[in-house]
């Protein structure tokens, strides 16, 4: 075993989005005007890009109540807010037409008063907040694995470097550091590694309803003057999805004439071949939304996936050492397509309780549990007790999900049951036979015109995503001999669809004439659509080499 480093803190905080930065700056704050009783606290905020904000990724329409709560003169201060929304249409779309919804009809879905944002931008500010604040900030330092004693969480261990494929040390070879700390803050973002080992270990999901997912896939284009105004909002549902599919596109309007334009697929699909990357390349063809890119060019491209089940699907988020917040923990409200204010929030809630437990020398969860009751008695509660049993409306297709959807804003959020249960999206996929009514279905093949529509590769490259090729591959799938049996019989290997970036590939295997998996490591963005959604479970996602993934631009 590599002798290690201990570096001894007295918070650690794992991951530099918003619900990470947002804990780290307001728990910096408070230990400074608490300074005389808890002398120089040290906190540490862990980030696996080499540059603060470059794997940050939303829509995104910000309220902007969580920024405002965190830093009052945010605007005074310079934050890179791209646009106030000043225009905002839904619109329902057949192949040739868009129908466009009423305000009236907009309801929780209105973003008067809301700011259009590049979340990649706004994490790289608030880390300079956060670094001004005293915190010390590890940029391109993964944490690999949670450190415990007994059930306690006692801080990480950051990932080694210098490891080649085989898991052979290379000269350049550095083990990780293993950080002690008295509270561990995990802010992983949207099915974190650590945060989903941990929720098993420690069974935080007991008598919780299953996450359910969606992945977003996201472009960045400069658009022809004029064509999409900075501060306009387009929202869509229907084309290109079937009705048995939840999701929809988006538009906004940012500076310089830049138009944020994506489309999201739940993660709860029924089709094996759905593949969200080809609905949005579909999505961008139809006629009012390929009018907006007329002329235009692409800049960027991303994605993520966005944890939907909403509060019955929250896990205990306080344990001994520890807690867990933002988007790895589920504070996302899926019917608003928001999650930036509330990760801010619970940052802050979060940074309150551990200062309680600093106080008190008390990092149990009897002291840390004072996060779920501030929770309970915040706003965050009362958002998404409004919304509880929204997305779970859906799984039966979008015409009753809509009509769930109507009766929670007229119950205040039940519907027609007090709790809506769910299942796992990744069982709900059917077998190609049951599905499509014959064993040899074949998915269709789109043909990409290099100018609108383009291949996975294709946008992978736009998003600049940089991995060490030598290095252990970070998709572990547990069982590769069934990728080339019962997963390609019965379901045509749906990792090749479902995977945004083209990781993984079916490729002819000599000794056995069947196909192998081949995993393309190389091209991952960090989506994590695989660990969710392959229909066995056996595809783990883990950190890779500190500073490899994409380097996202105004996402």
């Amino acid at each position: 075993m590599p002798e290690r480093e201990t570096m001894e803190v007295d918070v650690v905080i794992v991951g530099g989005g918003p619900a990470g930065l947002a804990a780290a700056l307001h728990l910096a704050n408070l230990c400074a005007k608490h300074k005389d009783e808890l002398g120089d606290v040290s906190i540490a905020l862990l980030e696996k890009a080499s540059q603060l904000g470059q794997h940050c990724i939303s829509g995104a329409v910000m309220d902007p109540r969580g920024l405002s709560e965190l830093v009052p003169d945010y605007l005074a201060q310079g934050a890179p807010v791209e646009a106030d929304v000043k225009d905002d249409d839904i619109f329902y779309l057949t192949k040739a037409w868009a129908l466009r919804f009423p305000h009236f009809l907009h309801g929780p879905m209105t973003n008067t008063g809301n700011k259009v944002i590049s979340l990649q931008k706004l994490c790289g500010w608030l880390g300079g907040l956060v670094e001004q604040a005293g915190v010390n900030v590890f940029t391109g330092f993964p944490a690999a694995e949670t450190l415990y004693e007994g059930t306690r969480v006692v801080g990480v261990r950051t990932g080694d470097k210098g490891i080649d494929r085989d898991k052979n040390r290379k000269a350049n070879f550095e083990p990780g550091v293993d950080l002690k700390a008295k509270v561990t803050i995990l802010a992983e973002g949207s099915r974190g590694s650590l945060t989903k080992a941990l929720v098993t270990k420690l069974k935080l999901d007991e008598g919780r309803e299953p996450q359910v997912y969606a992945t977003g896939v996201k472009e960045i284009w400069r658009v022809q003057e004029g064509a999409f105004p900075e501060g306009q909002v387009w929202h869509t549902m229907g084309f290109p999805l079937p009705s048995d599919t939840f999701g929809g596109g988006f538009l906004y309007g940012m500076k310089d004439r830049l138009l944020s334009i994506g489309f999201v697929v739940g993660l709860d699909y029924l089709d094996p071949f759905m593949d969200p990357h080809r609905e949005f390349q579909k999505f961008k063809q139809h006629p009012k939304v390929a009018k907006v890119l007329e002329g235009a060019e692409i800049v960027s491209y991303g994605a993520k996936t966005i944890p939907e089940g909403g509060y019955w699907a929250i896990p205990r988020c306080a344990f001994d050492g520890g807690l867990l917040i933002g988007d790895g923990a589920g504070f996302l409200n899926a019917m608003r397509l928001k999650g930036v204010h509330l990760a801010l929030k619970t940052g802050m809630l979060a940074a309150e309780a551990t200062l309680e437990a600093l106080r008190k020398k008390d990092p149990s969860v009897a002291t840390l549990g004072r996060f779920e009751t501030l929770v309970e008695g915040s706003w965050v509660k009362e958002e998404l007790w409004r919304v509880r049993n929204f997305r779970q409306g859906f799984k039966h297709g979008f015409w009753v999900g809509m009509l769930n959807t109507g009766l929670l804003m007229a119950t205040f959020g039940r519907g027609l049951v007090a709790r809506a249960t769910f299942e796992p999206g990744h069982k709900r996929m059917r077998k190609i036979a049951e599905y499509h009514g014959r064993p040899d279905a074949t998915p269709e093949k789109p043909a990409f015109d290099g100018k609108l529509t383009f291949d996975k590769l294709t946008d992978v490259y736009h998003s600049g995503t940089i991995h060490e090729e030598n290095q252990p591959s970070h998709l572990v799938v547990a069982d590769t001999d069934l990728c080339a049996t019962r997963c390609a019989e019965e379901y045509g290997n749906p990792c090749q669809h479902f995977c945004p970036a083209a990781v993984y590939e079916m490729v002819p295997d000599e000794k056995t004439g069947r196909k192998k998996l081949k995993i393309n490591a190389s091209n991952c963005v960090h989506c994590k659509t695989c660990d969710v959604m392959d229909p066995y479970a056996v595809i783990t996602w883990v950190t890779p080499e500190g500073g490899g993934g994409p380097a996202y631009k105004n996402m």
